[in-house]
């Protein structure tokens, strides 16, 4: 026989709310299911116009759940927490989640009409976390200024932020909680919900009963506790498929399914497993969950819910995670490499190509001019091309995370390449660079491949052509490749440059060098 139930009523929330007070489509549903002497009641499904009319509603229906003695599980369906170190870059201290969730409760102002001031917020955060429009993005574009912006950005590793947390990770479907704005949003429902949720939590006739989950449970097994209690958990509904029912809009068919899924997984048993989370997650993702980021309630989902599936073949154990594949790699790069002796603005710029290379030693061999890397970036946010030698150079730079979109140039399959080589009496990669003339003048160069293109390059500027904003010489090879360099850092044509003695090189270093001058470092 299994046990009780773990809770007597199941309130779940759809957060939708338009900018103006409506029912319907795009407002608020709660519903509100119930078990009274051991059997479900039909599930009671509240449509609330706005934000605040739901936050008295939900306490009441919490409060009176209370006085009947009856245990609650009251799920909303956006984040909870942010990605780890949030909390850090905003230098509060204390316990993470509950720092942030003190913040937002302070800032967000909601109004009666459903009006609210969650776009100045996340501006302001933004600026405080980066001093750039990020890790916020989307808004109208009345709401849009220089710290929040309507389109999505790349820039996230930039200042050490994943753009999505280890739950929304796991599963398909869940936005960025950064996202406000735009088709699947859930950004501006995290703003405006947490501080409800905090309201609710803290308020004194819930708070001696309360406890949010994760955050102040564990993530752990949970038992049945004596007498009434609320949890609150995030949910994502989408994960049990939902079928609107007698003129029901989607939002209201989807809370209904879960409240009943919840409640069935209850009376069997199985939902308190849940409570436990990802069973694969390690200790340090369990911490990184419990302190600030959250999870959502059934991911993974219930066993039990799936069609039987054939055994899975054996799995070599290994790191999938993309986002711990990329922040340990950085950490162990930051443990073997010794970046004592560069300046601070080019440290991005050598873990980059470390991580490029799998090679920390070449650190060593890093050569540069005085002011290289500022140069380069201010020449980036002026909108300068960039000039590369070979296609793999082109083809590895992230495009989309140049600030303004920086037109990325190779002429090494242009037509008038081939003659001009033979003209030239020198290689087709040499030859290219003829045709950046037009384009040279405080450009980017990305040279990783040619020694000749490098060569070359010295002697069109040495003749008068106009100097380029910044190069980085990455030619690699045993015929010139050393020597290029050293002309390029024995120059005195006044040239900026960053490059890398000796034989090594490559177009993924050279691109990598370009992806760290657009900000892509954590």
């Amino acid at each position: 026989m299994p046990e009780a139930p773990l809770f007597d009523a199941y309130l779940m929330v759809d957060w939708s709310a338009a900018a103006k007070p409506q029912l319907g489509k795009d407002s608020i549903w709660i519903c509100h299911l119930r078990r009274v002497k051991g059997e479900l009641r039909q599930a009671v499904s509240i449509n609330v116009p706005t934000r605040l009319e739901a936050r008295v509603r939900l306490l009441e229906l919490l409060e009176a759940n209370l006085a009947a003695g009856l245990s609650s599980l009251i799920g909303f369906d956006f984040p909870f927490g942010y990605p780890d170190g949030f909390a850090a870059r905003l230098r509060l201290g204390g316990s993470p989640w509950r720092a942030i969730w003190q913040l937002l409760a302070a800032r967000i102002e909601e109004k009666p009409g459903n009006g609210n001031n969650r776009f100045s917020v996340a501006a302001a955060l933004n600026r405080q976390v980066s001093g750039r429009p990020a890790p916020f993005w989307g808004c109208p574009a009345a709401a849009a200024g220089p710290f929040l912006q309507p389109k999505r950005h790349w820039q996230h590793d930039a200042f050490g932020l994943s753009e999505k947390r280890l739950a929304d990770a796991r599963i398909k479907g869940p936005q960025p909680v950064w996202k406000l704005y735009g088709h699947g949003a859930v950004g501006s429902q995290a703003l405006t919900g947490i501080p409800v949720v905090h309201w609710l939590r803290n308020h004194p006739g819930l708070a001696a009963a309360s406890l949010v989950w994760p955050f102040e449970t564990g993530l752990s097994v949970r038992d049945r506790k004596e007498g009434a209690g609320i949890v609150f958990a995030e949910i994502y509904p989408s994960l049990v498929p939902s079928i609107p029912q007698g003129g029901e809009v989607k939002d209201e068919a989807q809370v209904r399914t879960i409240a009943r899924h919840f409640a069935q997984l209850d009376e069997s048993g199985r939902l308190a497993r849940l409570f436990a989370g990802d069973p694969d997650l390690t200790a340090a993702q369990r911490a990184r969950i419990e302190a600030e980021e959250g999870w959502i309630l059934g991911v993974p989902k219930d066993e039990s819910t799936r069609p039987a599936e054939k055994p899975a073949p054996p799995r070599y154990a290994y790191l999938r995670d993309p986002v711990e594949i990329y922040r340990e790699s950085f950490e162990r790069i930051r443990q073997e490499v010794d970046l004592s002796r560069l300046p601070d603005e080019l440290r991005p710029l050598a873990l980059r190509l470390v991580h490029a290379a799998g090679e920390p030693e070449l650190v060593a061999g890093l050569r540069w001019s005085a002011g290289a890397i500022p140069a380069g970036r201010a020449a980036l946010a002026a909108g300068a091309p960039i000039l590369v030698d070979a296609a793999m150079v082109a083809a590895g730079i992230i495009a989309p995370r140049l600030p303004r979109r920086n037109k990325v140039l190779c002429f090494l399959g242009d037509r008038r390449v081939p003659a001009l080589a033979r003209r030239l009496g020198t290689t087709r990669s040499a030859a290219a660079v003829e045709l950046w003339r037009p384009h040279l003048a405080g450009a980017i160069v990305a040279i990783g491949n040619a020694p000749t293109a490098l060569f070359h390059l010295l002697e069109i500027i040495a003749a008068g052509a106009p100097p380029p904003a910044l190069v980085f010489g990455f030619p690699v090879g045993f015929v010139g490749a050393a020597e290029a360099k050293a002309a390029l850092a024995g120059n005195r044509l006044g040239l900026a440059f960053v490059a890398l003695a000796g034989r090594r090189g490559g177009s993924a270093l050279a691109a990598a060098a370009v992806n760290a001058l657009a900000g892509d470092t954590p």
